[in-house]
């Protein structure tokens, strides 16, 4: 058998290359940065700050509100504005699935508003999952919440599809182990997934999530739970009823939600369970008593949560309405 010339590239050297520079191609196309729009679009700051400013001050249930939607829009297929995408007559969104019709509007309304300034300004340019994760961090820190950094450059997704929810959001009426392998199964550990419910430490929760529970959950504190039953009497009639979920600071970002568990002061029925489980009591106990442990676990998991899943390069599209597809 003749030997190879030296000329020759055996098959599987060039299937090396080959990959070797479809990897650099698509490790280049998908970086993200802090600074991703510092040429492209540099008014991108102060449009964001100025935006979410005014919305805060004149609607000020916003921040709560986006970092609601925020994590309705990573949790289940990762951070890429899908929420935001509006039903047609030959589509379901995600926006209108059951588990996401108690969502509220200012969120969206503030992400519109946000993206029409910066069309004006740099059409075509910044994604609108780039608008609701800068917003939903800005607005945390408004509160008096912690910073954490954002990093930029992702993109769109094309598609949104109620059917793709199913099972991939936490509900309130969830066992503590359901919970633990929703998270688990998108790669967040129980701790992180305590630190994330610490955003119940600011907005608001429907009467209905929890009006059931009143009577047979005995971790309600009694007095709490008359207060609930009055709060709540005609959610029948006004689906609308509400109940702040911190109701210490229900308008500031601190640790007093997981001060208010162990007083039989939680809302929820998941609330209640992350005090009464063994897995996730010692990390309420944490958090209850070192409020800069919390700030500092909740960034850590909220950047962590901000990069899931994330659609970058040709994977996604920027998008120039962020309610509609391209």
């Amino acid at each position: 058998m003749a030997p190879s010339s030296p000329l020759q590239t055996p098959p599987s050297a060039v299937v090396i290359v080959l990959f070797l520079l479809f990897s650099t191609a698509l490790l280049c196309e998908s970086r993200l940065s802090l600074d991703y729009y510092s040429k492209t679009c540099p008014s991108f700051t102060k449009i964001m700050q100025d935006t979410i400013t005014n919305k805060q001050i004149t609607s000020p249930t916003t921040a709560a509100g986006a970092l609601r939607l925020f994590f309705h829009d990573c949790l289940p297929n990762g951070c890429d504005g899908s929420i935001l995408i509006s039903s047609t007559a030959f589509n379901k969104a995600e926006r209108d699935a059951d588990i996401n019709l108690s969502l509220p509007g200012d969120p969206f309304d503030l992400i519109v508003r946000a993206k029409t300034a910066l069309e004006l300004a740099c059409p075509n340019t910044v994604s609108c999952s780039d608008i609701l994760a800068v917003a939903t961090r800005d607005l945390v820190t408004m509160l008096g919440g912690p910073y954490y950094n954002v990093y930029l450059g992702r993109k769109d997704s094309r598609v949104s599809s109620a059917s793709s929810l199913e099972g991939k959001l936490p509900k309130p009426t969830m066992s503590m182990s359901q919970l633990i392998n929703l998270f688990s199964s998108s790669g967040f550990t129980v701790q992180e997934m305590v630190a994330l419910s610490g955003a119940h430490t600011i907005g608001f929760s429907h009467c209905k999530e929890f009006s059931s529970n009143i009577s047979n959950d005995t971790h309600y504190n009694p007095r709490f739970a008359q207060a609930l039953k009055q709060a709540c009497s005609g959610y029948p009639n006004n689906p609308t009823l509400s109940v702040f979920n911190d109701i210490m600071t229900p308008n500031k970002f601190d640790n007093l939600y997981y001060q208010n568990l162990p007083k039989g002061l939680g809302l929820l029925e998941s609330d209640h369970g992350l005090y009464g489980d063994p897995r996730t009591k010692p990390f309420v106990e944490l958090y209850a008593r070192d409020q800069n442990k919390f700030f500092q676990d909740f960034a850590k998991a909220m950047q962590k949560l901000s990069v899931y899943g994330i659609k970058t390069g040709r994977r996604g599209e920027i998008r120039h309405r962020c309610d509609a597809v391209n």
